[in-house]
């Protein structure tokens, strides 16, 4: 079966300017960062139901062990290869093991396995360490053999791996000489081995980590430069299937897109912000010439992540506005008994300082819904009659907050077209 990301990759480099094909991701790798606290919190459960923690109630309260386990993430992973709306799957090596090789799970699915092939220092968000704070260092902790099958030493039939044969190195250029040196070190060490071994990677560039004496309103185009310097020497052989990187605005992203039409320019989620970041995030990011995303904390903090992710495709395909699709992802939670983190006036707010060049649409939104008591839970009309325009198709701006919801609620539970 060909998967998604190949046939999108393929139709990107013959139509580089025209074509609309879009790669999302979703990064299942928190574990290479955050311990304990990767899986994220329990709130959100897997269709396969709880597998519950084993803690001694007279040491623990239950709030006080809220992260899901490991069985519950990997449940989590499953559904999404299985819902098979994404093109990648971020993993650790080891989680990759466990579901692509032991499990097979991504055989006979559209979407590819991924691993991450380096932890760089400004990645280990251990609780009380104080890593963060320090410039970041190159460092691998898994090997591209173990990655792609399991063990120290792969047997290369042809080119045939049991596990997964993409991963993400990721680099932070701090505008310091020695570090910087170091870094492309480390990368290009790490480029010459997956040349060999016919590796495939992706490349996330970090902003600095620490102080870099770069204005912030420059961070855009020091990180477009270095992208670009460090990629000049690298032939297509070696070269990355496509970047993530943090979105700068559209100033940024357009410059760099249009340096080099055939380099694939992707965006990473960041924090997990408000809904209506995100889903703002890809629509922005998608118009202004990215052609892929990866999202983590967006998505694993989501209170319903098979319904986020039908939502973020919805969007990327043009079939729902960002502000729109805030309200059909409440549509969803409403209807499916799942309450909230946020209220929807506050999920309906843009809190990323790249995206607030053009806010206007979702202050109205959030000053509508601020306005109408329906938004906050209270008690609604019969919402099965909403306006519609002369040729049959719903007047969004005649709905009540609440007929929003149950409209988009209803599409994407597929009752109508």
């Amino acid at each position: 079966m060909q998967r998604s990301l190949d046939q999108k990759l393929a139709a990107l480099h013959a139509a580089p300017q025209t074509s609309r094909e879009f790669i999302l991701a979703d990064a299942k790798d928190a574990d290479m960062a955050f311990g304990v606290r990767a899986p994220g919190q329990r709130d959100y459960l897997s269709q396969r139901g709880p597998r519950p923690a084993q803690f001694s109630p007279e040491v623990w309260t239950r709030e006080e062990f809220g992260c899901r386990n490991l069985p519950e993430f990997l449940d989590i992973i499953r559904e999404v290869v299985q819902q098979g709306l994404v093109d990648i799957v971020l993993m650790s090596a080891s989680v990759s093991e466990q579901l692509t090789i032991k499990e097979g799970l991504f055989a006979n699915s559209t979407v590819t396995p991924a691993a991450r092939a380096n932890d760089t220092t400004d990645i280990w968000a251990v609780r009380h360490g104080t890593y963060l704070a320090e410039p970041a260092r190159s460092f691998r902790t898994a090997t591209i053999d173990h990655i792609q099958c399991g063990q120290v030493e792969c047997e290369r039939n042809g080119g045939d791996f049991p596990g997964a044969n993409l991963g993400l190195y990721s680099v932070t250029f701090l505008n310091d000489l020695e570090r910087d040196r170091a870094t492309l070190q480390a990368f290009k060490e790490f480029r010459e081995e997956a040349e060999r071994k016919r590796f495939r990677y992706f490349l996330e560039v970090f902003d600095p980590n620490t102080p870099h004496k770069i204005p912030p309103e420059k961070i855009g185009e020091f990180i477009n430069d270095k992208i670009l310097r460090t990629l000049a020497g690298v032939t297509e052989a070696g070269r990355p299937i496509f970047l993530k990187i943090l979105y700068h605005g559209p100033k940024a992203l357009e410059e760099l897109v249009q340096y080099d039409p055939n380099l694939i320019v992707g965006v990473l989620g960041g924090s997990a912000g408000t809904t209506a970041d995100a889903f703002r995030l890809v629509h922005d990011a998608q118009k202004y010439g990215a052609r892929a995303a990866l999202y983590g904390r967006k998505i694993n903090q989501a209170e319903h992540q098979l319904a986020f992710i039908q939502i973020l495709r919805a969007i990327i395909e043009g079939r729902v506005p960002p502000e729109e699709a805030v309200h059909a992802y409440h549509g969803v939670l409403q209807a499916k008994g799942i309450k909230p983190r946020r209220m929807l006036a506050d999920d309906l707010k843009i809190t990323d300082p790249f995206l607030m060049y053009n806010g206007s649409a979702a202050r109205r939104a959030t000053a509508e819904i601020r306005d109408n008591p329906l938004a906050n839970g209270a008690a609604a009309e019969d919402i099965s009659d909403w306006p519609e325009l002369a040729n049959g198709a719903p007047d969004f701006e005649k709905m009540t907050s609440a007929q929003r919801r149950a409209y988009h609620a209803a599409r994407l539970e597929k009752k109508f077209e």
